[in-house]
Parts: structure tokens; C-alpha cells; sequence
């Protein structure tokens, strides 16, 4: 395998390793590994993405806030994939358009953080940065940035994708399983029994079909393409591979990277590394963004405007998505670089609870997809996606939505390892919002 170089940049939000040896005992191991994903998977990701940014597909992006080893199970994973495929279903009926799915899977195990310290009852420690990095649990030991954690990340996400590979190629996904979806607390749900009343009619649209002859594959098998933030860089680069048919780089541990809005300087390591990767790749903005920011960073990562190579994650918050967003929009219109649009309605609307806990409301993150959704249909630009923070359990972590979690629910099931997630009712609640809006052009 040829070495790559990388040049010396300032990486922000990296871990604090006490070992060197030991950490690039890590990362020599990490170089020895097969590749968690192919090249060839990755560009077939890129034309879909390429069909969304022309205003013909729509992308879902769904999973937990930050995945951890405990919870990387059969069940949990399941529980996850289901809620996705049960939002695209809701997508593509309620659109009659294709729904590009993409899951925070099989490598969300870092966070960046606001601080590098946490101070419980007058102990402080390091941050939590997610699995990959240290523990959650509060105690020295735990909190000690360990390299090895980067070895059982590889490891964690390969089991995971295996899985998800086994369910979506393996007839977990068949169309005609869309009833057996359903078949818990959310088939009592308002959101809920409209799904039952939609799959009624996909099962005699399927009837039908067959009937006639016709039962494609495509209705037996789902592509779900596995994405997580490149955020620790002493990972993604060792798993960083030259494709053997063309000689370009490949991030070979997910299809889909992201730059979160912590890294994206135009001049440090997370944007260099991203523009040198042929993944399709995206970048989060904020509302500090500005229009030349952006037009840079376009320059920088889409040099060749390739359709499909460039997702643009609009993370502003429900008060300031309308006031910021246009200009943004327009300047990127102007440059004729074809990115896709996607909403990320979490991060912006996140707050603390008189409890304590971190939660968003449900009216907050379905106001800023509203908002998404009405500046690009004033603008005549496509409103391509939505990135979701979700989980297929019942948990209490988000409130409001038809689920009616209320303040004094959240301990019940708060069960998040950083910020709070949809639970599967609000996330088919918001599928079905998601696709009044579209089908109302």
C-alpha cells in the first residue's frame, strides 16, 4: 500500500493523546485493516446525491447523535434502521420521489465539544468525546484519552454494517414488510395508524403489480449508505486508501463524511482533508456563516463541480433559518456549483431544560424544516434533505410532537450519550410533515 502524506495543518477539536508510541501503535494497526466500505459504493452514493441536487431526489439522513459501543446491537440497530426505512417509505410514497437514505451509523463515535473540561459536584475532568475517544462514565479512568478506543471503533462499525447490509440486502427491507414495521407502540400512535392506512395501499399497489408480472428487486432490497462526522482525523487518515482503478483517495471508513461547523476553517486540516478525499462529502453552516465563507469553502472542496460531491447542512435554529439563509443560497446559486441542499433542524434548536437536560422542542425543529422548505421554494432552488438526530426507541429526550413528551417526562428515558434525539414517533410525525412539503411544490 503506497504511504500518504498529509500536510501539517491545525486540526481543531482533537484528542489529547499522553502516548505517542501508543497512538501511532493505533493507527498502524487501522492502516493493516480492509476497508470498512468500497470506493465503487461511494460513487454510486455520489450520482444519487447528484440526482438530489438536481431537484429529483430526497435525502434522508437519519441515527443517533453519538454511537456508542454498548448500544451497537442487533436490536439497537434494527430498532434504528427500521425508523429510517419506515421515514422513507413515508418520503418517496408521500413525494412519489426517490429517497436517498443515509445513516448515522457505523462511525458516529466522536463529538466535538464547547469545553475541554467537565466539572461535576466540584470535580473536573476531560470532556466526554464520544466512545472512540474515552468513556462516558465520570471518573479518571475513564475519561483518559485512550488510542486503542480508535481500533475498537473500526471494529464496532465493521459489526455494524455487516448488520446492515444483512437486514437490507436480506429481506428486512422488502416493501412488503411495511406492516411488520408497525407492529409495536407506534401502530397506536396518530402518526402511527397513517402509516398503516399508507401501507394498506403500498400492499395493493403491490398486489397489483404482481398480478401484472411485475416484481423488480429494487422492492426486495434498500441501499442505506453508512455516514459519520470526520471529525478525529488520527482515524479517518489511516483508513484513507488509493483507489486501485483510478489513483484517487478514498475514505474507506464510511460513505458519506461530513465536516462539522467546530472544524470547517478554510485553512486547517478537516477542509485540506476533506477536499483531497473522493467520498461525497458535506459541510454544516450556521448562522455565523456567511456567503463568502461559503463560496470558499465551495472553491476549495468542489473545485470541478461535480454533482453530487457537495452537501451543504444548514444548521441555523427555527428564529434565524429565514433571516439567514437566503443570502447564502443565492451567493451559491450565483457560483453554479450544483451542492445538494439539506436541512439539519437539530443542532440550532437545542436547550436546557429546568431539569437540567439538553432537549429540543418538536415545534422548533419542524419550524426550521418549514422555514428550509420556504426559502428554496422562494429562491426556485431545491430543498434536498433532511439530517435527523433519531433513535427507533421511546425515549423522552425531545419534547412536545404527538408522542406528548412533556418536561417532567424526561428522566424516564433520557438515554442519550450526548444530545437529545427524536424518538420513532416524532420522527415518523416529522417524515409525514416532510412530505406534505414536498408534495406541495
Amino acid at each position: 500500500m503506497s504511504e500518504i502524506t498529509w500536510p501539517a495543518l491545525v486540526a481543531a477539536q482533537q484528542p489529547e493523546y499522553p502516548d505517542a508510541a501508543a497512538l501511532e501503535y493505533a493507527q498502524s494497526i487501522l492502516r493493516g485493516l480492509p476497508p470498512l466500505v468500497f470506493a465503487g459504493e461511494c460513487d454510486e452514493l455520489t450520482a444519487k446525491l447528484g440526482k438530489a441536487s438536481a431537484g429529483q431526489a430526497f435525502v434522508l439522513m437519519g441515527g443517533d447523535c453519538a454511537e456508542t459501543f454498548a448500544a451497537n446491537t442487533a436490536d439497537s440497530i434494527r430498532a434504528r434502521l427500521k425508523t429510517l426505512l419506515q421515514m422513507a417509505i413515508v418520503l418517496t410514497y408521500g413525494a412519489s420521489m426517490p429517497v436517498v437514505k443515509i445513516g448515522r451509523i457505523a462511525g458516529q463515535y466522536g463529538k466535538p465539544r464547547s469545553s475541554g473540561m467537565e466539572t461535576i459536584d466540584g470535580v473536573e475532568l476531560p470532556s466526554y468525546r464520544g466512545d472512540a475517544v474515552n468513556g462516558l462514565d465520570f471518573d479518571e479512568a475513564s475519561r483518559v484519552h485512550d488510542p486503542m478506543r480508535l481500533v475498537q471503533t473500526y471494529h464496532a462499525s465493521a459489526a455494524a454494517l455487516n448488520l446492515l447490509r444483512a437486514f437490507t440486502q436480506g429481506g428486512y427491507a422488502d416493501l412488503r414488510q411495511v406492516h411488520s414495521w408497525n407492529q409495536d407502540f407506534v401502530g397506536e400512535s396518530t402518526p402511527g395508524k397513517r402509516y398503516e392506512q399508507m401501507a394498506a395501499e403500498i400492499d395493493r399497489a403491490l398486489s397489483f403489480m404482481a398480478a401484472c408480472g411485475a416484481d423488480p428487486d429494487e422492492f426486495r432490497r434498500a441501499d442505506v449508505y453508512a455516514s459519520h462526522e470526520a471529525l478525529l482525523l488520527d482515524y479517518e487518515k489511516p483508513l484513507t486508501r488509493i483507489d486501485s482503478r483510478t489513483g484517487n483517495l478514498y475514505d474507506v471508513s464510511g460513505h458519506f463524511l461530513w465536516i462539522g461547523e467546530r472544524t470547517r476553517d478554510l485553512d486547517g486540516a478537516h477542509i485540506d482533508f476533506a477536499s483531497r478525499i473522493s467520498n461525497p462529502i458535506g459541510v454544516k453552516i450556521g448562522p455565523k456563516s456567511t456567503p463568502e465563507v461559503v463560496s470558499a469553502l465551495l472553491a476549495k472542496l468542489d473545485p470541478n463541480k461535480t454533482p453530487g460531491r457537495l452537501m451543504l447542512i444548514t444548521r441555523m435554529g427555527a428564529s434565524q433559518i429565514r433571516d439567514v439563509l437566503p443570502a447564502i443560497v443565492k451567493a451559491v446559486t450565483e457560483t453554479g456549483h450544483p451542492v445538494t441542499w439539506v436541512c439539519d433542524p437539530m443542532h440550532g434548536n437545542t436547550r436546557e431544560a429546568a431539569s437540567g437536560h439538553k432537549t429540543r422542542l418538536f415545534d422548533d425543529v419542524l419550524d426550521e424544516v418549514k422555514g428550509f422548505f420556504e426559502v428554496h421554494r422562494a429562491l426556485g432552488t431545491h430543498p434536498g434533505g433532511i439530517h435527523i438526530e433519531l433513535t427507533g426507541d421511546d425515549v423522552t429526550e425531545c419534547l412536545g410532537g404527538i408522542s406528548g413528551v412533556s418536561e417532567d417526562d424526561l428522566p424516564f428515558r433520557y438515554e442519550t450519550a450526548c444530545d437529545p434525539r427524536l424518538n420513532r414517533v416524532q420522527s415518523l410525525d416529522l417524515a409525514f410533515q416532510v412530505a406534505d412539503m414536498l408534495g406541495n411544490k
